[in-house]
């Protein structure tokens, strides 16, 4: 066995709190550390995995690298106090926080700033009904709240990005974008950007062919070590009912296997990267993507380091500059400014809903089973390894959320679930923002949203399914195609008054009367039974 034991009681001056996604080696939670007189907390709680109904391949990879961690910190000879699951069994971090501050009696409680506004809210919570009960104070004086510190990993601070937002309505990743590689000077000449140009991604739209993908490289694997495969009989013992199967789990726990994923996609993956990028097929789970985001978003990977390597490559082996000018602007660019967007409008945010959505998920969200192939395809994907690359997550599963009508909240909490990268301060905004357009345009231009013709040109999907992508109305009707073509038609005014989407109601003012009411009545019958789709 190697659970990780917690330490016997003493007291502290600092507990240091570790969450689970602040797994960085040069945190600021670990300046001033005195390993004489501080400890390092970490809890693993029931709840994280069941606020929403976690993947178990995201539980799993969780608490394998945060036990990878705490060993890799007492390797240090640091004292670390780990509450695991199956020994102190807390339901809540909080749970876990006050039990410590009872057991150690800490000066000061100190942590790196939450990525996910519902944890931070709860720990404050926790430490102020500590402070103001009868046996709250010290000594010395009352038990002091959390401090909270910058996190260092990310390349734009918070009030830097707020600084840029400024009091504007409107923000535009772009811009953001070509600021961040002047501050770092990452694929510059000077004052310009290699290439002549920002933004090369309208070289990175292309599909297979009727050939399909051809040459790609496999990831690396991660065999699961003792840590690991003890995590995963635990995670199967306590969350055993959860979505997933974790017989192919591969993922990077540690720092060093981080490295080396990052290591394989630069020299194996990075060259070819961009011009397939968008491009779906059946059976085809990775492709030429990164696979990096859950490594960054553990805080295993540093986000200049991914940035400076992905450079390094192009200009040491001339890549195509489209793939790297591609990869770095998810990094650098889209990374930075979701988290800034997180920040900036929470609560928000986590409430929006431009068009007042309210259709229930669907349950075959949760298992597959459904005759559209492109979401059985994307989401049996999901269900299985915790992993579909942005366009399943934008243009399938998220498109058909918008059209489909579904709540936001149901669908970002499933995307919460899913995903082994899903920390809230990316997904949320990038769902709710992007993928459903909830915000009503804060960063995006216009909704994301296609008929059944887009996924045909980038993918084999709709080969073999028994709906027509081309066809609107009658027994053949594919979902997708119908209910883009009455989402235009609700939103006709608002379409038309978009530059970017006029060409869309031009092609929708073609449909005669009848036509469009045979349209509505097909959508009307659908939307009555999502489930039967």
């Amino acid at each position: 066995m190697v659970t990780i034991k917690a330490m016997p009681a003493s007291s502290c001056r600092h507990l240091i709190l570790i969450l689970g996604d602040q797994l960085d080696e040069d945190s600021s939670a670990f300046d001033g550390f005195d390993p004489a007189q501080d400890l390092v907390l970490m809890i693993e709680a029931r709840e994280e995995s069941t606020h929403v109904w976690s993947h178990k391949a995201r539980t799993v990879l969780f608490l394998s690298a945060m036990r990878h961690f705490a060993q890799m910190l007492r390797a240090r000879g640091w004292r670390v106090a780990y509450r695991a699951l199956d020994a102190e069994g807390d339901s809540t971090l909080a749970d876990g926080l006050q039990a410590a501050i009872s057991m150690y009696d800490p000066q000061a409680v100190l942590g790196v700033e939450p990525g996910d506004m519902r944890v931070r809210q709860q720990l404050e919570n926790t430490l102020k009904s500590i402070a103001n009960s009868p046996n709250g104070a010290r000594a010395d004086g009352p038990k002091p709240p959390i401090n909270w510190r910058e996190d260092r990993h990310f390349l734009c601070s918070l009030p830097q990005f707020r600084r840029w937002a400024g009091p504007s309505a409107s923000l535009r990743m772009e811009f953001f974008y070509r600021s961040m590689r002047q501050q770092y000077k990452v694929l510059m000449e000077g004052s310009q950007p290699t290439g002549g140009q920002w933004n090369f991604d309208a070289e990175n739209r292309k599909g297979f062919g009727r050939a399909g993908p051809q040459g790609v490289p496999p990831p690396p694997v991660f065999e699961p070590d003792a840590i690991t495969r003890e995590v995963i009989m635990l995670v199967e013992q306590l969350f055993g009912g959860h979505p997933g199967d974790l017989q192919r789990f591969n993922w990077p726990v540690t720092r060093e296997q981080a490295l080396v994923a990052l290591g394989d996609f630069v020299t194996r993956r990075l060259p070819d990267f961009g011009k397939h990028q968008d491009a779906m097929w059946t059976g085809l789970d990775v492709g030429w993507h990164a696979l990096l985001s859950s490594s960054l978003n553990l805080k295993l990977l540093n986000p200049l380091e991914v940035v400076q390597a992905a450079e390094q490559a192009y200009r040491t082996h001339d890549l195509d500059l489209a793939s790297v000018e591609g990869f770095i602007r998810q990094v650098l660019g889209w990374r930075e400014f979701m988290r800034g967007v997180y920040f900036l409008d929470m609560p928000e945010l986590k409430t929006a809903n431009h068009f007042g959505h309210h259709q229930p998920l669907p349950a075959w969200y949760w298992t597959g089973e459904t005759h559209m192939n492109c979401m059985r395809q994307c989401i049996s994907q999901t269900l299985d390894k915790g992993y579909s690359h942005h366009i399943q997550r934008l243009m399938v599963t998220g498109m058909f959320g918008v059209t489909a009508q579904i709540s936001p909240q149901a669908l970002c909490d499933w995307y919460l679930a899913v995903y082994v990268d899903a920390v809230e301060w990316v997904e949320l905004p990038n769902t709710a923002g992007m993928a459903l357009f909830a915000n009503g345009g804060r960063f995006t231009s216009k909704p994301y949203v296609a008929s059944g013709a887009y996924v045909k040109r980038m993918s084999n999907y709709c080969s073999g399914c028994r709906y027509e992508p081309e066809t609107r109305t009658g027994p053949n009707a594919c979902p997708m195609t119908t209910l883009y073509w009455h989402f235009l038609d609700q939103h006709e005014a608002s379409f038309a008054a978009n530059p970017r989407t006029a060409l869309m109601v031009k092609h929708l003012q073609r449909m005669g009367p009848e036509e469009r009411e045979q349209v509505r009545e097909q959508a009307q019958t659908m939307l009555a039974d999502l489930d039967a789709l």
